[in-house]
């Protein structure tokens, strides 16, 4: 069996918005998972649902026969490098804004692409 993945780095939303959707759609046919996430009014799993698509297109573009039928076998959001920026405040005092990226990770298996 092997995997064919698709990848969105730094991806401009935090980490922790987007991995109960990658917890929701682990295991599930592409198919499936798809149905799932479009029903989902949420920016995260606007994004989730993009890379799984990119997946599912890889696989098919790679040889795979049955698109809708693969497996998500790996659904994985890491934390990727925050944006610093200084904001004033008070007194002299600055406060550390954090902007937070994302790297989204989704693999397919694909039994029949070698």
């Amino acid at each position: 069996m092997s995997h064919v993945r698709a990848v969105h780095k730094f991806a401009r939303i935090s980490a922790t918005k987007v991995r109960p959707f990658a917890d929701l759609i682990r295991g599930k046919t592409a198919g499936q998972a798809e149905q799932e996430l479009k029903y989902i009014h949420n920016r995260g799993a606007r994004l989730l649902e993009k890379v799984l698509k990119s997946a599912v297109a890889n696989a098919e573009d790679k040889g795979a026969r049955n698109p809708e039928g693969l497996i998500v076998a790996e659904a994985r959001v890491d934390g990727g490098p925050m944006i610093k920026r200084s904001q004033a405040r008070a007194r002299g005092m600055s406060y550390m804004i954090r902007r937070r990226t994302a790297h989204i990770h989704v693999a397919v298996d694909a039994p029949e692409v070698s």
